[in-house]
């Protein structure tokens, strides 16, 4: 069965736990509006971590250092495959049943609501597409 999540206002790191908990248990996921996802906390120390990783290399192998996506969808991507294991088949099979899509390009309807991730609007926070775009996407 194909799950479809509308990431619009929802919580990143709420969001991505739950998504590689169902992705475990072999369900194929369908996240459409990566870029209005939401990260709480101060939107200048974000987006300076962001940065910071991003600059980061080994000067041994500069070719080998992480990559850090400036795309929306390919950093929601990275940060929900780091909640799963990448060493075993179980995580590597899961990580392909997941789809990410900055807007709604396939015009998916939304079958899955995840209740606990929903946010108020209350404390500070940044979008994932403002986010990109302080870490220099154009998109």
């Amino acid at each position: 069965m194909m799950i479809v999540i509308d990431g619009s206002g929802l919580l990143l790191g709420r969001m991505s736990s739950q998504v590689a908990k169902k992705l475990l248990e072999g369900e194929e996921i369908h996240i459409i509006n990566a870029e209005k996802l939401v990260m709480v906390g101060n939107p200048a120390q974000i987006k300076k971590r962001y940065l910071h990783k991003r600059s980061l290399k080994n000067k041994a192998s500069p070719e080998r250092s992480p990559k850090w996506s400036k795309i929306p969808h390919l950093l929601v991507k990275k940060m929900i495959s780091g909640m799963l294991p990448k060493k075993c088949a179980r995580g590597k099979a899961a990580l392909k049943k997941l789809r990410v899509h900055t807007g709604n390009p396939k015009k998916m309807e939304q079958n899955h609501k995840i209740e606990k991730a929903s946010f108020d609007g209350l404390s500070k926070h940044i979008v994932i597409g403002d986010l990109c775009k302080g870490i220099g996407y154009s998109g």
